[in-house]
């Protein structure tokens, strides 16, 4: 008997490792399999599909912004609240930058000769300098105070332009360097802040009564050369992921013909009812920005 079970010892010795290895082996490919399938599904829980929902939202904000870049500047602040419903604020605004480029090459190639040199030369500078403080004190500075100060300042203009109209004539200003390196050092700041530097702009140059296709053509240049400088900080943050490119991309067709028609509809609206259009967009703008900054305040 201790014979038999001296040659029987190693037999069951062998077949019980090897059975221990046959568990291990099949724990550990179970082990493989949860884990792959957890990175699937957090894969696909992090990614955006490029469903009925994702267009239906984006499709609108493009649109908006397309027709902001076509003249009709302010429609373009409603774009990031409505992309934010499906997209956080940040990977939306990382996905409308290579669109707002690409409506920037439209809207400046469609008024390439109209515009106003002087602005231009008036506002650049200060736009300079009002980017590099809004990146240097963006962490210091509370993007709801600013868009509130830049809402109620709107506002304020607006309504004041719109019912000096209906009494008296309006006095028509002129560029010139003090006035214009302040409002482009608030443009460039209130951009990098609070994404609102449209309404210091059309403070600036709406009193200057300029033929609306230069007004247009005039902020197309300025604004397309301030996203240009946006593009650095974007990149070094990794905003340029594949994914938001492939939305970008999937979008380009949309932001194309949206500007367009932005171009031509424009083109066809007497200027004193542009202007009017404007003041009005002028002052949804600013009790949105004013919305936004009283919000954290007091909600």
């Amino acid at each position: 008997m201790n014979s038999g079970l001296a040659v029987c010892g190693p037999d069951l010795a062998r077949d019980r490792a090897h059975v221990r290895r046959l568990r291990a082996s099949a724990a550990i490919s179970d082990f493989q399999r949860n884990r792959m399938g957890c990175a699937a599904h957090l894969a696909f829980a992090g990614a955006m599909t490029f469903d009925l929902t994702f267009f239906a939202v984006m499709v609108p904000a493009v649109v908006l912004m397309g027709l902001s870049k076509g003249g009709f500047a302010g429609l373009s602040l409603l774009s990031l609240p409505l992309m934010a419903l499906i997209v956080s604020p940040v990977q939306a605004a990382a996905i409308m930058l290579p669109i707002l480029i690409i409506q920037d090459v439209v809207s400046v190639w469609s008024y390439r000769r109209e515009f106003d040199r002087r602005n231009l030369a008036t506002l650049i500078p200060g736009m300079l300098l009002g980017v590099l403080a809004g990146y240097l004190l963006a962490a210091k500075v509370s993007d709801a105070v600013v868009g509130l100060a830049v809402g109620v300042i709107s506002i304020g203009f607006a309504l004041r332009r719109l019912l000096a109209g209906k009494t008296a004539a309006q006095p028509v200003t002129k560029a010139n360097y003090a006035a214009g390196t302040v409002w482009g050092a608030i443009c460039g700041f209130t951009s990098m802040i609070a994404h609102a530097g449209g309404p210091p702009f059309q403070i600036y140059t709406m009193p200057q009564r300029l033929p609306p296709a230069v007004f247009v053509g005039t902020g197309a240049l300025f604004f397309a050369l301030m996203n240009w400088i946006k593009v650095l900080p974007y990149f070094i943050l990794g905003q340029f992921s594949h994914q938001n490119l492939m939305a970008s991309a999937a979008l380009a067709p949309v932001a194309i013909l949206s500007t367009i028609a932005g171009v031509w509809l424009v083109r066809r609206v007497p200027a004193e009812r542009f202007y009017t259009i404007i003041y009005w967009l002028l002052i949804a703008v600013g009790l949105k920005l004013v919305f936004d900054g009283l919000h954290p305040l007091f909600g």
